[in-house]
């Protein structure tokens, strides 16, 4: 199974299932927004840049954004490079508790040991040794440090190596890991809890980061009921429960989920006023009685992007361009755009829909990268549509993806335990052929469900 790089950074090939919405269409699948490829890294300067608490301001016309403190950037992208403000370690350090040494041994151990922390230390001796812990400033004139279980003091207070001391062992000199003003990460690079400690060790206390997209949910239909058991011919609602955290995962955030039934002027009045970049709808996108969406788009003069694609399930699903107007400008993005991603009611089919039209819109927005493509060998045959392709869910099972049983439109119990999607073209696939796998945003590749506490063992769950 070829599994994702994951560099962060890369530039991404657009999956195989999807093409570019740039104008209106009838049955297609959008490709996410191009990621530019990060600028290569440059040599390290002559001379250390002076440290600074924040990274600079990006370069671009529109009104500069605040830094934000760096617990406030974790799942945001970086709007400029990650450049070090100074050389890391800043000063030669011990990479082990022991003894610094200098010259030949046996060595003369001196009464004050030195901790991580403290200040220059005094310069060693020929013939000298002081304890020293990891992490610690390197006294001048060191030649090594001697590791505590490959020495020994004797009676006398000398310190004997157990073995070979070589100049400069279990030292970390000064740059080692990078030099001031080296560049460690494009712009653009997701900021991960690793990269908050890079960038705390690096000198910075605040980083530039983009904005998150702000997106409203409208949830459509008269049928849907919040709380209790379905009765009456209603049902429970699974997508105001589902949406929010899985938009949130794509790196936006959710302003608002507001519930207007079936009701065409409040649907209406929900999109000409928003003040969100982006607009989630669930349900009535088909041509039903009470499907209203479509009305509702041209009576605003939106600008259908996607109409419709050739996936199941999910293929009513829709992506419009919103007209900004006096109102809803205050919500546009920075070219003044608004969208509306329209997703069916159906649970699965939705779900094809954040993964092929909601992710590449907003991780677009997000300015955060898309992940690599990757596929997998099935390990059962799986049945096609005629004509479209199919999404299935999956588990990753070793080096083999294993389609799940409930793949139905309306049903989420094979979604619930899945790692990802398996992108099936029309007329199905064999056992063992490679299919590119669509992840879902909480899956890490090469994670299996149940260390992730999400499924169990073969048994427990129903395949194909």
């Amino acid at each position: 199974m070829a599994r994702r790089a994951g560099a962060a950074g890369a530039t991404p090939a657009p999956r195989a299932t999807q093409a570019p919405p740039a104008t209106p269409a009838s049955r297609t699948t959008p490709a996410p927004p191009a990621t530019p490829a990060p600028p290569a890294t440059p040599a390290p300067p002559a001379t250390p840049a002076p440290p600074t608490p924040q990274a600079p301001p990006p370069a671009t016309s529109t009104p500069l954004p605040l830094p934000l403190p760096l617990p406030q950037t974790l799942g945001r992208t970086l709007s400029t490079p990650l450049t070090a403000l100074t050389d890391l370690p800043s000063f030669d350090t011990s990479a082990m508790d022991g003894w610094a040494v200098a010259g030949p041994g046996p060595w003369a151990v001196l009464a004050e040991g030195i901790l991580a922390g403290q200040g220059s230390p005094e310069p060693l001796g020929d013939g000298e040794a002081v304890r020293i812990a990891t992490g610690a400033r390197i006294p001048r004139d060191t030649t090594a440090v001697i590791r505590s279980e490959h020495g020994h003091v004797d009676g006398k207070g000398r310190l004997h190596a157990q073995r070979e001391v070589v100049p400069g062992q279990d030292i970390r000199p000064r740059g080692q890991e990078c030099r001031a003003g080296e560049r460690l990460l494009p712009s653009g690079t997701l900021v991960t809890p690793a990269v908050l400690g890079l960038a705390a060790a690096a000198g910075y206390d605040a980083l530039y980061v983009a904005a998150r997209p702000r997106v409203e949910v409208l949830v459509l239909g008269d049928e849907l009921l919040t709380k209790g058991l379905p009765q009456d011919g209603l049902i429970r609602d699974a997508l105001g429960p589902m949406l929010p955290p899985w938009v949130r995962a794509l790196g936006a955030e959710v302003t608002a989920v507001r519930r207007l039934g079936d009701d065409a002027e409040a649907l209406y009045e929900a999109l000409a006023t928003s003040t969100a970049e982006v607009l989630v709808t669930t349900g009535g996108t088909a041509s039903g009685p009470v499907d209203h969406v479509h009305p509702t788009l041209r009576r605003l003069g939106a600008e259908l992007l996607v109409d419709g694609v050739a996936v199941r399930p999910g293929h009513p699903m829709l992506l419009a361009r919103l007209p900004s107007g006096e109102e809803g400008a205050g919500g546009a993005d920075s070219t003044g755009v608004r969208h509306l991603v329209g997703l069916p009611g159906n649970p699965l089919a939705a779900v094809s829909g954040l993964l092929t039209l909601a992710e590449p819109l907003l991780r677009g927005l997000a300015s955060r990268p898309a992940a690599e493509p990757y596929t997998a060998p099935l390990r059962a045959d799986v049945h096609g549509h005629p004509q479209d392709t199919r999404l299935v869910p999956v588990v990753l099972r070793g080096e083999h993806a294993v389609p799940l049983h409930y793949n139905g439109p309306a049903m989420l119990r094979g979604i619930a335990v899945a790692d990802g999607l398996a992108v099936i073209p029309p007329g199905g696939a064999r056992r063992g052929r490679e299919l590119e796998i669509l992840d879902l945003p909480w899956t890490e590749p090469g994670v299996l469900p149940g260390e992730l506490g999400i499924g169990g063992p073969d048994d427990e769950v129903c395949f194909t």
